[in-house]
């Protein structure tokens, strides 16, 4: 879910390191008496808290760069207790007994406690069914939503993302539309290409666009020519993308290089190298989604589908599908906040406000004003 390491991932200061990495997002004084669930997005190098009301409003949110491979301490030493504590002790203290939630790394088999894996095609109900719990230190029970397994030759998985898919789709009668597959794409570290239908996460692809973008930069001769750019150079990006698009029948591994040789012969920058070889690989992972779609007889050129995740690299993709001829990719804002309130009122964790006011009339409806006969 956490998009670390991506092509221009958009910059964001830390806010400390393990117990201490908490910050509150809102300034303004928050009425704990509102709160209905606390929700955390717990991934590899990340934590995001979020509070919210039974509206499925968020009160406030708190960042924390306590991730599971960066707790503040060993797990074995109750590095997971102490992040915790340190997102949501507070809220959790104001207002005791309201339940909590979180998706993510956290129910990997490297997190608190794993969650396994449900099967592609995969609904909210499913997920939902998956959830396993943990108590904490302070008595808190977290209930850990599972990731997604598609099974086949070549495997498949997601954890965190499916969270975010779910509350792109929503709960209205779209989301339960059988008819017409969406796509929806996830960039990131790992980027997610996800094809949903009747409100199941039905197959998924993963294309290693991120980590193969931060390894060439950071760890190869690729990295020795390059600076880093002040803004984005979309000339330089667009150029590897059609590079991709246009010539790279043979694949990345026999494009990459002209990032070095360009240079090398005047053609390009040492501040357009790292654009341009962000263009190259996220234009090869278009034109690998491309081939996967065309034999489903259908292709991204006049394909409408949704992006979630960064503002600033999904700008980026939008940009590059629009030279693979499709033009309508908007972002969708909110993804992971609005999927763990879906998840957690369809397991019953919390009930929207519209439902607790149907059940409040109903009552007042069903008791009798004073004085009045009551039947027998």
């Amino acid at each position: 879910m956490t998009q670390a390491g991506s092509p221009m991932q958009a910059h964001v200061a830390n806010v400390g390191d393990g117990a201490s990495a908490v910050a509150t997002s809102k300034t303004r004084a928050v009425s704990l008496d509102q709160a209905a669930l606390v929700a955390l997005d717990w991934g590899t190098t990340s934590l995001r808290a979020y509070l919210f009301d039974a509206a499925g409003n968020v009160l406030d949110t708190r960042e924390s760069t306590a991730g599971i491979m960066n707790l503040p301490r060993p797990a074995e030493e109750g590095g997971f207790d102490a992040a915790f504590e340190a997102a949501c002790g507070a809220w959790l203290e104001r207002a005791p007994g309201v339940p909590v939630i979180a998706a993510g790394m956290v129910g990997s088999a490297q997190g608190w406690l794993e969650a396994p894996y449900v099967d592609a095609p995969a609904s909210a109900d499913a997920l939902v069914a998956g959830i396993v719990r943990v108590q904490t230190a302070s008595g808190v029970a977290l209930h850990i939503v599972p990731g997604v397994l598609q099974r086949g030759e070549l495997p498949n998985v997601m954890r965190g993302e499916e969270t975010q898919i779910f509350g792109a789709l929503g709960d209205g009668p779209a989301a339960t539309d059988g008819g017409q597959y969406e796509l929806i794409g996830l960039p990131g570290t790992h980027a997610k290409w996800v094809v949903v239908r009747g409100g199941r996460i039905e197959r998924f692809h993963t294309f290693m666009t991120g980590e193969i973008f931060a390894a060439l930069r950071e760890h190869t001769i690729l990295g020795r020519t390059m600076v880093a750019p002040d803004r984005l150079d979309t000339e330089a990006f667009l150029r590897g993308v059609n590079i991709a698009r246009q010539k790279g029948e043979a694949g990345p591994l026999a494009t990459v290089f002209s990032t070095r040789t360009l240079g090398l012969t005047g053609q390009l920058g040492g501040q357009q190298q790292p654009d341009y070889l962000s263009g190259l690989l996220i234009g090869h992972e278009l034109v690998g989604l491309d081939a996967v779609l065309a034999q489903q007889q259908t292709g991204l050129a006049g394909h409408a589908l949704r992006l979630i995740g960064n503002e600033a690299l999904c700008e980026r993709y939008q940009l590059a599908l629009s030279q693979f001829g499709c033009t309508e990719a908007p972002l969708v804002k909110q993804a992971t906040e609005r999927g763990l309130w879906r998840i957690a009122t369809q397991a019953g964790l919390v009930a929207p406000a519209a439902a607790q006011a149907a059940t409040s009339a109903a009552t007042l409806a069903a008791t009798p004003a004073p004085g009045a006969a009551r039947a027998s």
